[in-house]
C-alpha cells in the first residue's frame, strides 16, 4: 500500500512570538519550527500501516526552504521519499491553494491512502484534508481516532471522535483521505540509523508546470483569504468581579449579558 502524508512545519508552541514589522504575521527570524502535532500522529499511523502491508510512505509539504528540515525528520522516521512544494507560485496562499497544490502533487503519483493532521497549530483552519479530498474526488473523514483496513486493503473502517464522548464508525472505499486527530497512536523517535539514511533519501521539488497546475490558481494569486493584520490578545481589561451570593450574582450576570454585552 502506498500512503501519502501531508505535514506542515509550524512555530514551536513553546517559542516566544513577535509580530513582523508589517503586522501581518509573526517574525520568523530566530524562531524555532517543528512538525505540526497532529501531523506527527498522521505520519506514525501511515508508517504503521505501511509496515503491516509491506507498503511505503511518501511525505509532502509546502513552504520555504526551512521546510526541508521537517521533511528530513519525516524521512528519518521511515518515509521513503519526500516532495517539497517550494516554488514561489505555491507560497503566500490560504488553505484552498495549499490543498489544491498538495492534491496536484499527490495526483501525479498513485496512492491508496492520504493522511493529514486534523488541523494546524498555527492557523487551525482544519481544511487541508477536505480540500485535497475534494480536488481528488475521494471520500474522506475528519477527526479520525481509529483506522482499520479490511483484509483485501480495499476499504478502511474509521472511528471519528464526536461530542459527548461518542464515536462514529464509517466504512470508506479506498483511495481515501483521513484527517487524523492527535492521540491516535504513540509517535516514534528517529533512530541514529534512520537519521543517517534520511540524508540519502530523495526530496523532489516539482513546480506548477510539472504538476499540470495553473499558477494563477495557486499561492497568493489564487487565495480567497487575505490577512490584513494579526495581533496578540489584549489582557488585563474588561474583567468584572460580581459580588453577592449565588442567586444575586447570577441575576446580576444575566442583566449584564442582556444590557451590556447584548448577547441574551
Amino acid at each position: 500500500m502506498r500512503i501519502a502524508v501531508c505535514i506542515k512545519q509550524v512555530p514551536d508552541t513553546e517559542a516566544r512570538l513577535r509580530l513582523s514589522g508589517d503586522g501581518t504575521w509573526i517574525d520568523e527570524e530566530d524562531l524555532s519550527f517543528v512538525i505540526n502535532e497532529s501531523d506527527t500522529y498522521a505520519l506514525e499511523e501511515a508508517l504503521q500501516i505501511a509496515e503491516r502491508t509491506d507498503g511505503e510512505v511518501v511525505v509532502f509539504s509546502l513552504g520555504p526552504e526551512r521546510v526541508r528540515e521537517a521533511l528530513r525528520k519525516a524521512l528519518a522516521l521511515g518515509a521513503v521519499r519526500a516532495v517539497h512544494l517550494q516554488d514561489p507560485a505555491f507560497l503566500g496562499g490560504d488553505g484552498l491553494t495549499v490543498g489544491r497544490a498538495l492534491a496536484g502533487a499527490i495526483a501525479a503519483e498513485g496512492f491508496d491512502l492520504v493522511l493529514t493532521g486534523s488541523q494546524s497549530d498555527d492557523v487551525g483552519f482544519g481544511s487541508i484534508g477536505s480540500i485535497i479530498a475534494g480536488e481528488l474526488g475521494w471520500p474522506h473523514a475528519w477527526l479520525v481516532m481509529g483506522v482499520v483496513l479490511d483484509e483485501a486493503n480495499h476499504k478502511v473502517k474509521v472511528a471519528r471522535e464526536m461530542e459527548g464522548g461518542m464515536n462514529e464508525i464509517s466504512n470508506l472505499d479506498l483511495p481515501a483521505v483521513l484527517e487524523v486527530q492527535a492521540g491516535l497512536n504513540k509517535p516514534r523517535y528517529a533512530s541514529l540509523k534512520g537519521i543517517m539514511q534520511a540524508k540519502k533519501k530523495e526530496i523532489s521539488e516539482p513546480g506548477p508546470g510539472d504538476l499540470g497546475l495553473a499558477p494563477e490558481g495557486l499561492g497568493e494569486s489564487g487565495a480567497k483569504i487575505e490577512v490584513i493584520s494579526v495581533a496578540f490578545p489584549e489582557t488585563g481589561k474588561g474583567a468584572q468581579m460580581i459580588e453577592g451570593d449565588a442567586e444575586t450574582a447570577a441575576k446580576t450576570l444575566v442583566e449584564k449579558l442582556q444590557k451590556e454585552a447584548r448577547i441574551l
